[in-house]
């Protein structure tokens, strides 16, 4: 054992001079101290150690628990009555959903008209109660709800009877890019997860399968500080992939990881896919996993149908897609017929309007869809303009889930622009997407780019904006884009227009063709 340094110290007393056998004894005590502190010392360094190991071992040993758990027991009872219900909900007729509907849009309207500041204006100044709304035609008695009016009105529309502990503050960039914040129930999460896990079962997806996701998460780097681009999370059974890092020289590691995993089910982006896709294709390679793939599940962006094509052709199964929204408002997605996207009832409300407002009611006929969604007692958005739009048929599916009508085609918002590294590499914009407060004080910002080697964030700030919002700005999406293209931030007093008055997400000067993944000269 090592013994620390000693520097015998003579203890002499304010109150009356010691002798020399005293002083012998204080050097005596103080050499017996020294050394115990050392023996105190070391043996306190080795029990630290030996509790951290133990601490390790126990933290794995109540994963390894943990993770027993099947995931629905996990997940809480939020998700398990809501995923049951919707197990048998599904086969429901038309009818009985709608009245289910009108239930939960009662409850709704009284909630907010007692709760909700903005809403009590809104009935009353219309003259209305919540017991005057009877059926759907007295619904749309109740004004359009836009995003700007949720942003000039948020305060307003917080629910007054829910603790603040029990939201989650969260923000949308939209393809406008006009920042839009609100809060949502923690309970709500579970809740929308209990709609996509039934989902997930029509394509023969069941708990526990394993799964992998090339979405816009962002992948942890090593403990020895290089960057990664895939991590395993063992509590979902899903292989993560970054879409950042989607390169020419990577994508083989890519293929392969995929093929060791053998997963069941896919969840991506639907350019992440066509990318994946198109390489494996261009360079005559195959994957070596179709007869274990059941299905892939894309959402957020628009499915091309060149791209289902492709995709399927390349993973020999098929794709079934969904949209929904952060806002929380509406769900709509495929089954494994894949005729149309099935209206998801029991989550909300669902309308198709036209630009005067009026219901959507023609075969073929596009809308824009207004959603009022359950789910969400925080901040109920009733009305709800998304700004994505869908086609009206009145065929039903051949599935056999009649009480959940389906639209023909949808067409969301984001419009599968893609930033280009200097490398070649494609960046999808919706992983660049948000739900951070990163542009709380920022009135619309806008990516601009027209050379591979950076990307200009455009910015038109409110008063509120501070250096330390750009020093946010930087740290979140550099750690997305890593170092594969500079970003540059440039302020402006007004966000440029197109030609009809709108905005775009990105302003891409580089000329991409989509259809084969190259940029035009």
């Amino acid at each position: 054992m090592e013994i620390l340094p000693f520097r015998p110290r003579v203890r002499i007393s304010r109150k009356r001079q010691t002798t020399s056998l005293e002083n012998c004894k204080y050097l005596t005590l103080d050499w017996n101290n020294g050394c115990r502190n050392s023996f105190f010392r070391n043996n306190l360094d080795a029990h630290n150690r030996a509790r951290s190991i133990a601490m390790k071992f126990l933290v794995k040993a109540v994963r390894h628990i943990q993770y027993s758990i099947p995931l629905p027991m996990r997940y809480g009872k939020q998700f398990r009555n809501m995923y049951y219900f919707l197990k048998g909900s599904q086969w429901w007729s038309k009818e009985k959903l709608e009245e289910y509907q009108m239930r939960q849009l009662k409850k709704l309207l009284n909630h907010a008209y007692q709760n909700v500041p903005y809403y009590q204006r809104v009935f009353d100044e219309r003259g209305l109660k919540p017991e005057d709304i009877q059926d759907f035609d007295d619904f749309r008695r109740l004004p359009i709800l836009t995003k700007d009016i949720v942003r000039e009105n948020l305060n307003d529309l917080v629910a007054k009877n829910i603790p603040k502990r029990n939201m989650n503050y969260v923000t949308t960039g939209g393809t406008s890019g006009k920042p839009l914040g609100f809060y949502i129930e923690k309970r709500t999460d579970f809740i929308r997860m209990a709609f996509e896990w039934r989902e997930w079962n029509w394509m023969g997806y069941e708990f526990g399968n394993k799964c992998v996701v090339l979405r816009g998460n962002v992948v942890k780097r090593k403990e020895d500080g290089k960057s990664a681009w895939w991590e395993y999370d063992r509590e979902n059974n899903y292989l993560i992939l970054s879409v950042y890092d989607m390169t020419d020289k990577n994508l083989p590691k890519y293929i392969q990881k995929i093929e060791e995993f053998k997963p069941k089910i896919i969840q991506a982006y639907p350019s992440a896919l066509d990318i994946m896709a198109r390489f494996i294709k261009g360079n005559n390679l195959t994957i070596n996993v179709k007869e274990n793939i059941k299905a892939i599940s894309t959402s957020s962006e628009n499915l091309f149908p060149y791209q289902r094509l492709l995709i399927e052709e390349v993973f020999n199964c098929p794709i079934i897609d969904k949209l929904g929204n952060c806002e929380q408002t509406n769900i709509v997605g495929q089954c494994a017929k894949g005729e149309g996207y099935h209206i998801f009832m029991e989550y909300g409300i669902t309308e198709l309007i036209d630009e005067e407002g009026n219901p959507v009611c023609r075969e073929g006929g596009i809308g824009e869809i207004v959603g009022t969604g359950f789910t969400n007692y925080a901040v109920p958005l009733i009305r709800y303009k998304t700004e994505d739009f869908g086609v009206y048929t009145n065929n039903q599916c051949s599935c056999g889930r009649n009480g959940l009508p389906i639209l023909k085609e949808v067409k969301g918002r984001w419009y599968q622009q893609r930033i280009v590294t200097r490398n070649g590499n494609y960046i999808p914009i919706t992983a660049l997407n948000t739900h951070s407060d990163i542009f709380d004080n920022v009135k619309q910002f806008q990516y601009y780019q027209d050379n591979l080697d950076k990307v200009i964030l455009r910015i038109v700030k409110k008063n509120t904006y501070t250096s330390t919002d750009t020093r946010k700005i930087l740290r979140e999406l550099t750690g997305k884009l890593k170092s594969q293209i500079k970003l540059e931030i440039q302020f402006l007093a007004d966000m440029p227009r197109t030609d009809r008055g709108k905005y775009n997400f990105l302003v891409q000067k580089l000329q991409i063709d989509h259809h084969n993944g190259s940029i035009l000269c």
